[in-house]
């Protein structure tokens, strides 16, 4: 980001909250403060969230930011003036892990600077409850959101979220978003992630969400055929990894219907090494009507004739599957 920000010639580079995800060590604040003091244009202005809040010993407090770097460490909400941007930047810190007051109701700006932008960490009910309505009538030019993971951007009053709706070059007319982390933080932060970047002018504010991640968390389903073997299957997620990237990480479903006499051996299924949760939820495609005619009036086939014309689809088609190859097992152990 800070290369970005040089290349960007970026006047403004804004972290709302959590840019450590605990306490940081005193080298991790040296080097990262090293990083900003090299960006030649560009203002950064940070709080701290509920991951790095500010502990009574925490290093934060004490440290010597570079003249371009500016913590807001008061609790209450509070403001950095650039008046050489014309802007004025509010936010205030975490001084505990939870804060379920909704603080952000009533920070107001207080029209020091031509333009004025909210720094706001929080949004679930653990962590500052945020109210859309309300931040989009406080009277900021910018509302530069954290703590949810992946990005989103208000629009029409509604969250939009960037992993299925953004692109690379798409420019919101909007005043108020959730960045995201930069990268993705756990195996369920699926979707798109990057920054957002944006221009204050006399018309309005504009900003643009910027994919940059190296890879992504994706979710991936598999359809087994009934004829598919386990090299098969193997070939078949080989193709689909491929196809949607192998910097990629997965976590793979195996879904519909296999052969009854073949068994997925689950060991052998990550060609490239990236799948971090392979599940089978296939069910076995047995021959129903073949079967209850070779076992008519006896057990198996009495429990067939109950469920056998339920859709595939359904919990009792699901029961059946199920039952019919426990039924089977048993009697070859017989």
């Amino acid at each position: 980001m800070t290369e970005i920000c040089n290349e960007e010639k970026a006047e403004v580079l804004l972290i709302a909250g959590d840019l450590f995800h605990r306490q940081p060590l005193l080298r991790e604040l040296k080097e990262v403060n090293s990083l900003f003091e090299r960006m030649a244009d560009t203002q950064v202005v940070l709080t701290a969230g509920n991951h790095d809040y500010l502990k009574r010993d925490s290093y934060y407090r004490t440290f010597e930011w570079a003249q371009n770097v500016h913590m807001i460490l008061s609790e209450e909400l509070s403001c950095v003036e650039l008046p050489e941007l014309s802007l004025a930047v509010y936010g205030m810190s975490y001084y505990a892990r939870e804060i379920r007051e909704g603080r952000y109701d009533t920070a107001l700006p207080e029209g020091r600077q031509r333009y004025e932008i909210l720094l706001a960490h929080g949004g679930d009910e653990r962590h500052i409850p945020i109210q859309k309505e309300r931040l989009s009538v406080l009277g900021y030019d910018y509302v530069a959101l954290g703590h949810i993971h992946k990005p989103q951007i208000l629009a029409d009053n509604r969250w939009n979220l960037m992993e299925t709706q953004s692109k690379a070059g798409t420019v919101y007319e909007s005043r108020i978003a959730y960045s995201g982390a930069l990268e993705p933080i756990d195996k369920n932060d699926t979707g798109r992630h990057g920054y957002i970047q944006g221009d204050l002018t006399g018309t309005g504010c504009r900003i643009e969400f910027i994919p940059c991640a190296l890879r992504e968390y994706i979710h991936l389903p598999v359809m087994a055929q009934k004829k598919m073997t386990g090299h098969g299957l193997k070939e078949c997620i080989r193709d689909r990894i491929k196809e949607l990237g192998m910097q990629n990480i997965y976590r793979v479903t195996v879904k519909g219907f296999r052969d009854p006499d073949i068994l997925f051996d689950l060991n052998d299924m990550d060609p490239y090494g990236n799948i971090t949760d392979l599940t089978d939820e296939t069910k076995p495609a047995y021959d129903f009507a073949r079967l209850l005619g070779q076992n008519k009036g006896d057990l198996l086939g009495r429990f067939i004739e109950s469920l056998m014309d339920y859709d595939e689809d359904s919990v009792e088609y699901l029961a059946l599957c199920e039952g019919v190859q426990a039924l089977m097992e048993t009697r070859r152990g017989l």
